[in-house]
């Protein structure tokens, strides 16, 4: 097994007042050769956007695009003719693939707004794009990872061009779990959202972050009430 751990006071910080960002991986003015990517992962950014404000309209290709909103909710507008307000307990799928215009703003003027953005590489380029959008209240599961996206479109949550599996756990303290990665060579990628947990060995705190690979399985064990995102994904870029 090898590991990387992310602290998250190590991540690039940004504030342009409306915008307050954390990468997680180089991005924008952020720049470390050591911190590109892991694997298919390319992007992470942890984003507390103020009330009314956000991102016009601007182009992504070849990317595919999730974003989880953690508190508040996003308005989203996109040149695929898609208009939508995504919501805490909603996760967010968009295929870049051969281009596409969309914003993104605080649908609420007086509330900060707090989601992750993520941005794998696909493993097909120049697809038609798409859009999607789910609530994943009523999967939600306690003391247990359950799964928000993945490969396949029949399966529970989102899908996308790439072989990768997210899952969210929200545990008590003292609970603990495991996880088998779903496909070999894959590695896994877990963010703490809120309080303390320990994975295979290494404790982390809130936004802390762990990689982990060439391993089939690992163990989580909730310090403290905590929330994680576990993503299992490819270790190489097609």
């Amino acid at each position: 097994m090898k590991t990387i751990v992310y602290k998250a006071d190590s991540r690039g910080y940004a504030n342009h007042g409306w915008l307050e960002a954390r990468h997680s991986f180089s991005f924008a003015n952020y720049f470390d050769r050591e911190r590109m990517n892991f694997g298919v992962l390319r992007v992470l950014n942890d984003d507390a956007i103020a009330g009314g404000q956000g991102f016009g309209m601007h182009p992504h290709d070849n990317m595919e695009i999730i974003t989880i909103p953690l508190e508040g909710d996003l308005e989203h507008k996109d040149n695929m003719g898609n208009q939508a307000v995504i919501r805490e307990g909603d996760v967010q799928v968009m295929s870049a693939g051969t281009g596409v215009y969309h914003s993104e703003f605080n649908h609420h003027p007086d509330k900060t707004l707090k989601l992750f953005q993520i941005w794998l590489f696909p493993n097909k380029q120049n697809v038609q794009p798409r859009y999607d959008q789910i609530s994943i209240r009523d999967v939600a599961e306690k003391n247990k990872l359950y799964q928000v996206l993945s490969p396949n479109p029949d399966d529970q949550g989102v899908w996308i061009h790439q072989d990768a599996w997210f899952f969210l756990g929200n545990y008590d303290a003292g609970k603990t779990d495991s996880y088998t990665i779903k496909k070999p060579g894959n590695g896994i990628y877990v963010m703490v959202i809120d309080g303390a947990v320990n994975i295979s060995g290494a404790e982390l705190s809130k936004r802390d972050a762990i990689g982990i690979w060439d391993v089939e399985s690992i163990e989580i064990s909730a310090t403290t009430d905590a929330r994680i995102l576990l993503m299992d994904l490819p270790m190489q870029i097609d």
